[in-house]
């Protein structure tokens, strides 16, 4: 008993530590919300502690314990996951092998054929059981892929209403400075889903203060489907005029996300970024669901309340919370 007790407490710290870490990464790949990420370390990154995850699992497991009472009674809903999670393995192995690796088709099938047929027996066997417990692991997975998609299909969809709007940077920086609106010092830093688009901060800064910052940046995020971009590849830089610069940052889904930080290697291209002149501007966009396209209405409502739960862009960037300026705006999808 000793040793089982022992056993569950190493391998549910294993399981809270991969949850955390595989949460960060689902969220900078964009298939799922922004959530509060508290660093537990001052020296290693990647210890993290996610409350909303945290208590997601202690609320699954209190409904686990009082629903099947016994681990006995757990058996079958036991082997569903593990069956399934070793079914899902073997797939992705082929296409690793065959895809990234680039090896022949014949070997990659004869490489992952036995073990999918081993694996999807065991499968096969443990669906039998599918009405006795076997269902709670595919209904918590079911439920998780379905937020996943929902919230990048009303990414998607949010991305193409902006686009429809959108106006081109250049063209409209070439317009303003035909009669310049009033310029102060410091660096304005705006953030935009995408390069070339007139973020609509920008807009609302000239709406309302009719003024522009003596060096602007318009800042992209892209996050790519590798560990690791290093700082020599973080950042691209076009000069727009003006004291105006287009920059997109680029980050590995393992990378620690920091916007200033990555933002100092623009010294070396001509903008002089100093911290205490410089303000950050968002847009706090505000989702507004419509009838008639896009997702089911249910997904729409669904994906905008996900959208209105999501942390703070700030935090989550790495931004000075005393540098940052929101603009709200609405977008219907």
């Amino acid at each position: 008993m000793f040793l089982a007790t022992a056993a569950t407490v190493i391998a549910s710290q294993a399981l809270i530590t991969g949850a955390f870490s595989v949460t960060r990464q689902v969220i900078q790949l964009g298939y799922l919300p922004r959530l509060n990420i508290e660093h537990t370390s001052v020296r290693t990154a990647g210890q993290i502690y996610m409350p909303f995850v945290n208590w997601s699992l202690f609320v699954a497991i209190v409904l686990a314990v009082v629903m099947f009472r016994s681990s006995s009674n757990l058996a079958a809903a036991y082997g569903i996951a593990v069956t399934t999670d070793m079914l899902i393995t073997t797939v992705l192995t082929f296409f690793v092998i065959r895809y990234a690796w680039n090896y022949p088709l014949a070997l990659c099938i004869a490489a992952t054929g036995v073990f999918f047929v081993v694996d999807f027996m065991f499968f096969a066997s443990n669906l039998l059981k599918l009405f006795e417990g076997g269902w709670f692991p595919l209904l918590i997975g079911g439920s998780v892929f379905l937020l996943m998609l929902t919230w990048k299909e009303g990414r998607r969809l949010m991305g193409e209403a902006q686009m429809a709007e959108a106006i081109d940077l250049r063209g409209f920086l070439e317009s303003v400075f035909v009669s310049p609106p009033a310029r102060v010092d410091g660096t304005a830093v705006f953030m935009t889903a995408e390069p070339g688009t007139v973020p609509n901060a920008l807009l609302h800064n000239l709406k309302h203060n009719k003024v522009m910052h003596d060096q602007n940046l318009f800042v992209t995020i892209r996050y790519h489907e590798v560990p690791w971009i290093p700082m020599d590849k973080r950042i691209e830089m076009e000069p727009l005029g003006h004291h105006c610069w287009q920059v997109v940052v680029h980050y590995g889904f393992k990378n620690e996300v920091d916007i200033p930080r990555a933002l100092e290697n623009t010294r070396l291209r001509g903008c002089q970024l100093e911290t205490m002149t410089t303000s950050y501007f968002l847009s706090r966009d505000v989702v507004i669901p419509t009838l008639g396209s896009g997702m089911a209405p249910w997904r729409e409502k669904l994906f905008a309340q996900m959208h209105h739960s999501a942390s703070g862009a700030a935090d989550f960037l790495g931004l000075p919370n005393n540098a940052v300026v929101e603009l709200g705006s609405k977008i219907e999808i």
